[in-house]
């Protein structure tokens, strides 16, 4: 049996914003519109964390000192 894909309204409205782009120019300025509104996003949500004291000096310094890559298994 095949499945249904059912789309939220952001991706129905982006959708229909890409049916109109006919140029590999338009794609690329469609993609570097999303990726300022993004990139905007991640600025906003980092400013209200170093607002709120979630995300401060110590933080950034535990994080330069952090391991996190994933151990493999030989």
């Amino acid at each position: 049996m095949k499945q249904q894909t059912v789309f939220n309204e952001a991706q129905l409205h982006v959708l229909e914003l890409a049916s109109h782009i006919k140029t590999t120019k338009g794609l690329e300025n469609l993609k570097d519109q999303l990726a300022e509104y993004y990139a905007r996003k991640v600025d906003e949500d980092m400013e209200r964390l170093w607002q709120t004291g979630a995300w401060n000096e110590q933080t950034l310094e535990e994080l330069r000192h952090a391991h996190l890559r994933t151990p493999y298994k030989r």
